[in-house]
């Protein structure tokens, strides 16, 4: 797996500077993580509009909060989290997470991802296509690297939901990428 698009280092100095509150160091952090905090509310919203907010709000949050970080993960990490529950409190504010499903699908968690095999384009219109909360789960587990456990808690959910939605999604993202007439058929992964 590729690590996250946040593993960028920060310079414990520019942390230090931040909560002296130097815009300077607020604005070298805020060039740093501006893509991967737009591009994970994008792909957890779906919403270009939606996604710029919440890159907004999630640096706003960490300009006022930075006093509550308190270095035992990497700072990115941090930053990754405020942009996580910024995107999950909106996708609840606008209430896209559907009712809990009444069944617990089996997974095969070391399958690799469905979209491994495909290309960029139809990946991004097939994950277009899922619903929020699907897609959420997706993103959270297969970019972000996230555990059920932590799925689970982000969306206030449990575990069995964020793997139900991990299998229906996957599931889904496969039938999406399968009927996608550019994709080469030897690049969609069999399914039994």
């Amino acid at each position: 797996m590729e690590p996250s698009p946040f593993q960028h280092e920060v310079d414990p100095g520019t942390v230090d500077a931040l909560r002296r509150g130097d815009l300077g160091a607020f604005e070298r952090i805020y060039r740093l993580f501006e893509r991967p905090v737009y591009a994970l509310a994008c792909r957890l919203l779906g919403d270009r509009d939606a996604a710029h907010e919440v890159l907004q709000d999630a640096m706003l949050k960490a300009y006022e909060r930075v006093g509550q970080y308190r270095g035992e993960a990497p700072f990115w990490a941090w930053l990754r989290q405020l942009a996580i529950n910024e995107a999950l409190m909106r996708l609840r504010r606008e209430r896209r997470f559907g009712p809990e499903p009444l069944d617990d699908e089996p997974i095969d968690e070391d399958a690799p991802p469905a979209w491994a095999l495909a290309d960029r384009g139809a990946l991004e219109r097939a994950l277009a296509a899922l619903p929020p909360a699907t897609r959420t789960v997706l993103w959270l587990y297969h970019v972000e690297g996230l555990t059920h456990v932590e799925i689970a808690a982000h969306c206030a959910r449990t575990v069995s939901y964020s793997k139900s939605q991990l299998a229906r999604g996957t599931r889904r993202l496969r039938e999406l990428l399968v009927n996608t007439p550019e994709a080469s058929p030897c690049l969609i992964a069999p399914t039994a």
